[in-house]
Formats: structure tokens, sequence, C-alpha cells
């Protein structure tokens, strides 16, 4: 890093965030420009498609320009903000109220590893995590403000279409604003916007996409007429042909990806089997009866799992298939499903085999709670070997889950339920939950699989199977 009376200007650009992630989106910026920041000092939080990340800047000193407003993408290695060295330069750009404290022109850095790093990586890490190749940087164009533009001229009562439409940057308020056009097949040349010089905003896209859906789609806003309906919301033209798209980005895109891979690659197979719980359900009672933090039902289903696995450990595996081989685990990360607002992530319990009852009940509460508020690092949400889906919280008894690729084999729970169960010879109501295994064959034949499954619902039936391997 530079020295602190050189005054230079540094370029810190948005670092590997590790587990191939590409790009992240800036969710909020936590320092303006001007402000003084030290090093590692956390300067913008971003949203991957794994988890909320707080950056930390590598550099200490003036923050004099930053990249990307809150809301826009950003790919790996581009950059997110300059920082000058030694105190706050000469000329510091002032604050551009149109584009949330962006500078105009981004600094370049001067310091040679700067060049280094962008030539061989990002060369900006978070604390474990490597660097990897940048893509192509994206650059921002900057909206051509002075008079005589197309956006400059042409309005009709504050919205509508330019008078001649030209070539060249369209003046738009924010990159969402752009996105909302785009996904639309809505043309922003067509349009003047309402904000100052001509400074094309989210008011101005909506306008037009309901005058649109109001009188006969591309035709109402080429002509700039007024909306009649009262409608508030956007109408995308996939709506108005009866249907409606949803990009997969974020969470859900990553899902998708992981999910779509699992299906191609690996040959699963599901074997399923009813338990009787009604014992596990007593002795998880006693052991909340007996004082000191309560167990939940979650840790000890874990608990049963590694017990599972150290008998059955090719289920605890994944398949390497460059080199043709099944790589076989000796420690077990727990995986298990959790439902966000976000959706649905899969936060990993570390070292599983080696926690006891109460040492997974609070670690599972510890990463649900993180990720129902979104701070998950992408550390906590990688590397399982094995996970656990309980959809039995949906109100479901069965499911046929899908392999959370690499992993070689998922477990999932059903709702535990009154049921009518031949107990000890007699006919009695019991509390019963259904198993489902979804392996991959690859690793294991059927009879491995089955009993797997066979030593889970003998734990569920009796607890005390489990003082064997305690």
């Amino acid at each position: 890093m530079a020295h602190a009376s050189d005054g230079r200007s540094l370029e810190f650009k948005l670092p590997d965030l590790g587990e191939g992630l590409t790009e992240a989106e800036i969710v909020r910026w936590m320092v303006e420009v001007g402000d003084v920041v030290a090093v590692d000092q956390p300067v913008v939080e971003v949203e991957t498609a794994k988890a909320m990340v707080e950056v930390p800047c590598p550099y200490g000193g003036v923050v004099t320009a930053r990249f990307g407003e809150e809301g826009s993408e950003l790919p790996v290695g581009a950059p997110l903000l300059t920082v000058a060295v030694g105190g706050a330069p000469a000329g510091l750009p002032a604050r551009d109220s149109d584009t949330g404290g962006e500078a105009v022109e981004p600094a370049r850095a001067e310091d040679p590893e700067a060049g280094q790093a962008e030539a061989g990586g990002s060369g900006n890490v978070l604390v474990g995590y490597g660097t990897s190749e940048a893509p192509a940087r994206r650059r921002r164009v900057r909206p051509d403000r002075r008079p005589g533009t197309a956006a400059a001229t042409g309005l009709v009562n504050g919205r509508g279409r330019t008078a001649d439409p030209v070539d060249g940057p369209v003046p738009v308020i924010s990159p969402l604003v752009r996105r909302l056009a785009r996904q639309n097949d809505l043309d922003l040349r067509e349009l003047t916007g309402s904000g100052p010089e001509g400074l094309i905003l989210r008011a101005d896209v909506e306008y037009a996409l309901r005058a649109a859906a109001a009188h006969g789609g591309r035709r109402a806003v080429r002509e700039g007429q007024a909306d009649t309906t009262g409608a508030s919301a956007p109408v995308s033209s996939a709506a108005r042909s009866g249907g409606v798209r949803t990009p997969l980005k974020g969470v859900r895109g990553a899902v998708a990806d992981k999910l779509s891979r699992s299906r191609r690659e690996i040959p699963d197979a599901t074997c399923w089997v009813d338990a009787d719980a009604t014992e596990l359900m007593r002795a998880r009672t006693a052991m909340n009866a007996a004082g000191g933090p309560r167990i939940s039902l979650v840790a000890l289903l874990a608990r049963i799992c590694t017990a599972a696995l150290a008998r059955f450990p090719e289920l605890n595996s994944t398949v390497d298939t460059e080199a043709r081989e099944v790589v076989r685990f000796d420690h077990v990360h727990l995986g298990f499903a959790a439902q966000t607002d976000r959706g649905l992530v899969v936060p990993v319990v570390r070292d599983a085999h080696a926690r006891d009852a109460e040492a997974l009940t609070a670690e599972f509460a510890r990463l649900t709670e993180a990720a129902r508020a979104g701070g998950l690092t992408p550390g906590e949400l990688t590397g399982g070997t094995f996970t656990l889906n309980n959809y039995g919280v949906f109100g479901v008894d069965g499911s046929t889950p899908i392999i959370n690729h690499p992993e070689a084999a998922m477990l999932g729970v059903g709702r535990i339920v009154p049921k009518p169960w031949v107990h000890e010879g007699e006919l009695a109501v019991r509390q019963v939950v259904q198993l489902s295994l979804t392996f991959d064959h690859r690793v294991c034949d059927g009879g491995t699989a089955g009993g797997f499954l066979r030593y889970v619902a003998d734990c569920v039936e009796q607890p005390a199977v489990l003082l064997r391997t305690l």
C-alpha cells in the first residue's frame, strides 16, 4: 500500500468474494465522497447470490470517488471507489446530487501493485478467500445533459417522446430505471424525462407503461397518451400477453443454476419410509424438562444423521467427474435448508459430527437468524457434505429432494402428525413421520442407501439406539 505522505489515489475494486461469484449488487454505501476511511473499514454492503457482505477497503485515506449506485450490479474487478492516501487532494470532486454522490470520472490507480492486480485478478480479497480472474470490465455510460441533446429537448407535458430521437447516451437517473424499461421492452429514446435537463425518472417510465397498457401497447407510448386507468404498477410486455416474467437472479438464480446442474449431472434415486417418532418426541420433552438450554428437534435429527453417516460413510462423499473418483470425507459439514425472504438458502454447520445436541441447537439457531437477516458469509453457505431438509415445517408429509450439488445425498423429513399405527400388536394413535433419502447412485447402491435410511428410522423410533454411538 502507498505511504501516507505520497498523496496518490488508489483504486479499490470489487473483491473476489469466493466460491465462483462473479458479480454483486450494491445494497448500501457506508461512506460518502470526502469521507476519511481507515484501513479495513467497511465501505459498502453488497448482496451476492449467496449472502449480504460488508466489503472492507484495504486503503486508508480520503474517498475521492464512488462507482455504482445502490441497486446496481458490478462484476468482480470493477472499481468500487478511489482513495487518496496522505490526505484530500486538490480538486476533490463535489457530490453530484443526480448520481448519488459519484464522481464524474474515475481516478486511475497509480500504485504499481494495483496495475499488477488488474492484470492477474481482482487483487482485492476478503479474509479467507482467494483471487480469481476478473471478468471483462463493464463501464457505466454517463448521461449527456448538455443543451440540445435528446434528453434536453421535446418535452411533451413533462413526459412523452422527443421530437427526434437520436443515437447516443440516454440520461436516466439510475440503472434500476434502465432495467425496468428493458424488462418491459420500452425504448428510452422515445421518452423525455421530467427531471432536471430532461433526466428520465422512474415515474416517467411507469407513466409510459401505464399509458401503453391502457391504450393498446406501444402506440400509447409513442403518442404520449394520458393514463386513464389509475393503475399504479408497471405492466410488463409479457403480462400484456398473458404471462409475467421474473428474472432469475440473486439467490433465486443461484438456486436455479445449482438445481439444474444437479439434475443434469447426478443420477439420483429416492427411497422413503414411515417411522413412529413418538419416542423421539418424548425424549426431547424429557431433555427440555431437565433444565438447561432447550434442544431443538432439528438438532436431534442432525445428531441422528451424523451417527448414520458414521455407519454409512459412502453417503458423505462427492464425485470427482474429471478424475472419475468418489471422494469420501472424514468430516460432516451438515447443510440444512432455510427459507428466508430472499429465497431458499442452505447454511452449513461445520464439523456437525463433533457437536452434541446442545451445541447443534445453538449453531442452527445462530445460522438461521443470520440467514433471515441476510448476514451469512459465503463461507457459511458453502462446503457442505450432506444436507438435512426439514420440509415438514411447510405442512407436507413427503418429498423427493433434489441433491444439493456437489453432495451425494439429502435426507428429507416430513411433518410429524398423529396417525393410526400398529404399536406392540395394537392399533394406536402415534406420532408418525415420513423420511426420504435422495442419493447419488454412483456412490452407492440401494442396499447402502436403504441401510442408512433404516438406521435413521430406528433412531427416530428408539432414540436409545443412539447411545451405542455416543
